[in-house]
């Protein structure tokens, strides 16, 4: 993208958060802190030169092209001459909806057309990198002054996150806000410049633990030093209230060295020549055409290479996870311990907190 006599040009990585363990003081960084609801969607760099306008990613890939709709609403509702910081979210019953997120993401120009208008986005800003000038070097404080006037008469799908100097309504977000479907919250230091890449922002997000069956394991994309399969994430699965096993995602984040040492403890699980799985039902090895492995073979699709490995579920492992989507953790989980004193049949989603329910609609509006 060309931005003549322009300061700042893609593409730029945001500023990134750390995460803390709980809501901090306003009084805990010198100069003070906001507080802001943390959005679950895609991050986004908006870059504006006129007519021409581009949509970045945080991995620096253009997403410009996946959000005709977006690109549209921007051109009405942002200055000529700027660089946003935001997120690109999708509303549906005035929650956030990260599946029909990701179902954006598709190479068909086609596709691309019919979900814009199926699941249209919007875009909320919570910082600014230039106004015809460079504002990087500015505190977040006059930067987020002139964001409220660049956007002082923009409409929806554009929104300006709200913010607020109260610990305790910052606290007040982080309990509520789950409801709608935001994940957290993010404090910012009042005095803090814009800083690419750097991790000068807090975060904190909400965090919990279940006890889920073990279903299967999916191989690493990477083989181990020897060109060894190795254990890449582990299947997860709640029993629903008919007694059914439903796949609710995957927990990771292992050493090299226990990928390995998992391949060989799991073997004792793998299926018996014609034991049946509980999720045989719904595979499908179309599915996993592209990501198959020469180690994989299942006997569900006469010798056909698959993507995982289906085991006995009898294996229960407790995780970490910090929102659903749905009927699934919303990301993935991380491996905490096995449970050996719990049964499979004990894993339900009784067990799992259910955040109580909130519009979106109250979360965009300030005061």
């Amino acid at each position: 993208m060309t931005m003549p006599n322009f300061p700042i040009t893609p593409p730029v990585k945001p500023m990134l958060a750390k995460p803390v363990q709980s809501v901090p003081a306003n009084d805990s960084v010198t100069g003070g802190l906001i507080y802001e609801p943390k959005w679950d969607g895609f991050r986004c760099i908006v870059f504006r030169d006129g007519d021409h306008l581009e949509l970045g990613s945080r991995n620096e890939k253009p997403l410009t092209r996946y959000f005709p709709e977006l690109v549209a609403a921007l051109r009405d509702n942002i200055p000529d001459r700027c660089v946003l910081d935001g997120e690109i979210i999708i509303i549906r019953d005035q929650r956030l909806d990260f599946d029909a997120l990701q179902n954006r993401i598709h190479p068909a120009a086609s596709r691309i057309d019919l979900l814009a208008g199926q699941t249209p986005a919007s875009f909320v800003a919570f910082d600014v990198l230039a106004l015809e000038d460079d504002l990087t070097a500015a505190s977040f404080r006059d930067r987020r002054a002139a964001l409220e006037q660049a956007l002082a008469t923009s409409q929806p799908p554009v929104h300006l996150t709200r913010i607020s100097h109260s610990q305790t309504e910052g606290q007040r977000w982080f309990e509520q806000f789950e409801g709608a479907g935001l994940d957290g919250i993010i404090c910012k230091p009042l005095d803090l410049p814009y800083q690419p890449d750097k991790r000068t922002m807090l975060k904190v997000k909400h965090s919990r633990t279940a006890d889920c069956v073990v279903a299967g394991w999916r191989p690493h994309k990477q083989p181990g030093p020897d060109g060894e399969v190795m254990l890449g994430s582990l299947m997860l699965g709640l029993f629903d209230d008919a007694g059914v096993l439903q796949s609710v995602g995957v927990a990771a984040a292992f050493t090299q060295q226990r990928r390995l040492e998992l391949v060989d403890e799991l073997g004792g699980y793998a299926l018996g020549e014609g034991e049946p799985h509980p999720w045989q039902a719904w595979q499908d090895p179309a599915a996993h055409e592209a990501n198959r492995l020469p180690a994989s073979t299942s006997r569900w699709s006469a010798g056909r290479n698959l993507d995982w490995f289906p085991l006995r579920p009898e294996l229960v492992v407790e995780v970490g996870y910090g929102a659903m989507e749905g009927d699934r953790f919303r990301h993935t989980a991380q491996f905490k311990r096995w449970r050996s004193d719990r049964s499979p049949e004990s894993c339900t989603y009784e067990q799992l907190e259910r955040p109580v329910t909130y519009s979106l609609e109250d979360v965009f509006v300030s005061g």
